[in-house]
């Protein structure tokens, strides 16, 4: 088949796109600006925001990913209006070029419905998505645990660079983190899935912890010993994620609305994603374990 990956240069995107070239798809990429990719794999440059570029991009193609997200500083508006004009240009220009699939990856929602902007705007998008192809399919997913992953990333720089952990409130709230490769194989057979068409799936992976428990699990597995300051009240998240973004060396444009997320139990609203897709789930402990391997073959991390 034809597939076209948006945000190609993205952390999903970038790995989810050697995964169908595999698969024997012809794979083509989209992305805000020229990048290097697999030699097998063409790249349209365009922007989904201004919709420049869309056109040609989606020409032709029977499986469009939107992987699309605008968490980092912009003069172009605010994450959740830029995010909203990307998915409305992608949507109406894959319907005009007769896509039949697309599958997009969103956020899990908290029992009742977002209760953030950042989750306010993935339900938003997944809505637009879901009318725009015959074959829409969408993936819910917390956090993913791999090497490249932003929310993980964030998490492994405090346990790293704090003597001390301050955990504020969210800590008790739990949620289904995911295996990178478990998310990158369900996003790969939803391409091929009839029985997923017009399904909005929850990726969860087959733990369910508490934020807390999931800082400890990965302390242990960097063989640190931290102690810890558990907040049972206290919140602060604007505070407390100014600071957190500063010593993750993370934009506060990402770690803001992330941790406004923490905020709320995220749990799945059930387990059919990995039997309807046929996908064997790693445990959290490989997801932590294989994340850590693979980010210190490229940087050594200082409290390993």
């Amino acid at each position: 088949m034809n597939i076209l990956v948006t945000g190609i240069s993205g952390y999903i995107g970038s790995r989810l796109a050697p995964r169908l070239v595999k698969e024997g798809h012809a794979v083509r990429g989209f992305a805000r600006r020229p990048v290097k990719v697999n030699p097998e794999i063409s790249l349209v440059t365009g922007d989904a925001v201004s919709g420049k570029g869309l056109a040609q991009a989606l020409e032709g193609i029977d499986v469009a990913y939107f992987l699309i997200h605008s968490m980092e500083p912009s003069r172009d508006g605010t994450f959740d209006i830029r995010e909203r004009a990307a998915a409305e240009n992608f949507a109406r220009t894959a319907e005009a070029a007769g896509v039949r699939r697309i599958v997009y990856l969103g956020g899990m929602m908290p029992p009742g419905g977002p209760a953030s902007p950042h989750l306010a705007s993935r339900l938003a998008i997944e809505e637009v998505l879901l009318e725009a192809a015959a074959c829409p399919v969408v993936l819910r997913a917390s956090i993913v645990v791999g090497a490249g992953s932003r929310s993980f990333r964030f998490l492994v720089r405090l346990v790293e660079r704090m003597p001390v952990l301050l955990v504020p409130a969210w800590h008790r709230h739990h949620t289904n983190p995911i295996d990178e490769r478990d998310m990158v194989e369900l996003l790969a057979r939803a391409a091929v899935s009839d029985g997923a068409c017009g399904h909005s799936l929850d990726a969860a992976g087959p733990e369910t912890v508490s934020y807390g428990e999931l800082i400890a699990r990965i302390r242990e597995h960097m063989l640190v010993d931290r102690g810890t300051i558990a907040f049972r009240r206290l919140s602060a998240t604007p505070i407390a994620s100014r600071i957190s973004a500063r010593i993750a060396e993370e934009e506060y444009e990402l770690i803001g609305p992330l941790m406004e997320s923490l905020e709320h139990d995220l749990p799945p609203r059930d387990e059919r994603a990995a039997g309807l897709l046929e996908v064997r789930l790693h445990s959290l402990d490989a997801a932590i374990e294989h994340a850590l391997r693979e980010w210190e073959r490229a940087e050594p991390l200082a409290a390993r």
